[in-house]
């Protein structure tokens, strides 16, 4: 049998990766316990080094050292966090079958047009289509081929690259808001029951909760593609027709005009989306406002209806 180990707080420092401030913060919080004292030292054990582990594993998933130490009092309590963990694991595995790719900055360069282009690298390099390789100047991470791919059709198209920023930025608020949607609408009706009602889950509801991500997971995209394959078909069908027809489109009539908007609003947003996303911005949330107000308008309308039919 090996002889336990024995730690000042110095070697524990060492051996977990965490400061000797850390470690003493981290018992002042009731995350790690108090070392055995003898005489004016005090003693870690491997139980402490294990426990730093854990709290480092698992703030580098996401958590918060609240809910951590609401998990290792479970823990403690005799409940385990192989479920818990599980569960985390499999919402931080992959949403896509896509496998990242790497490309050269001559490749990029050429796939491009062959005229190197530094700012539209460093523009792709803030959105994440381009990731940078520490120690490789001309080499860059490609987390998804197919978003350069279209970024490449597209610039072959004839469209401008900075036009191919904006319009992703664009696109990304509004499918981080359908995302966030999907998630409050999939978390009130299916996972509240697993993980709403106390922290941390049982071991169970973990592992059911871990299955419904598998199962439920390709399915907002799914929505998604048949949505977007149906509105594409009805608003390119109706393009079209106004094109051939040469009946103007309602929208086409009325062009582009300035909106003044206070300057706090302004910053506000700034602050929140970034200078170069504000039009994008404000144009999603007043489209949003208006497409509430006409739901809302149309729920009325309904509401009154029944109501007119049910008088004598």
């Amino acid at each position: 049998m090996r002889p336990a180990v024995e730690y000042r707080i110095e070697d524990l420092a060492h051996h977990s990766g965490a400061t000797v401030r850390t470690i003493r913060a981290y018992q002042d919080r009731g995350l790690l316990p108090r070392p055995e004292r003898r005489g004016r030292a005090n003693v870690y054990t491997d139980a402490h080094l294990a426990r730093l582990r854990q709290i480092a594993d698992l703030l580098e998933r996401g958590f918060t050292l609240a809910s951590i130490k609401e998990l290792l009092e479970a823990w403690d309590a005799g409940r385990g966090l192989g479920g818990v963990l599980g569960l985390v694991a499999e919402v931080d595995g992959p949403w896509t079958d896509e496998k990242v790719g790497r490309v050269t900055r001559a490749e990029l360069d050429e796939r491009f047009g062959g005229a190197p282009d530094d700012a539209a690298v460093e523009d792709a390099v803030e959105l994440g289509v381009l990731e940078r390789i520490p120690g490789r100047d001309d080499e860059f991470l490609v987390p998804s081929p197919q978003e350069l791919a279209v970024a490449v059709e597209l610039h072959a198209a004839g469209v401008p690259l900075i036009a191919i920023s904006g319009h992703l930025r664009e696109l990304r608020i509004h499918v981080e808001y359908i995302a966030s949607r999907f998630l409050d609408f999939t978390t009130e009706h299916v996972f509240a029951r697993y993980i709403g009602g106390h922290l941390p889950p049982t071991d169970d509801e973990a592992a059911a909760a871990a299955d419904l991500v598998r199962r439920l997971r390709p399915l907002a995209q799914q929505t998604v593609d048949a949505e977007l394959a149906r509105a594409m078909r009805m608003f390119a069908t109706r393009h079209l027709r106004e094109h051939l027809g040469g009946t103007p489109s309602p929208t086409s009539l009325a062009e582009e005009s300035p909106v003044a908007l206070p300057a706090t609003t302004i910053q506000a947003v700034q602050q929140l989306v970034g200078t170069e996303n504000v039009a994008a911005f404000v144009s999603a949330a007043a489209e949003r406002e208006v497409h509430t107000r006409k739901l809302d308008e149309l729920a009325t309308t309904q509401t009154y209806g029944t109501e007119f039919d049910e008088l004598p």
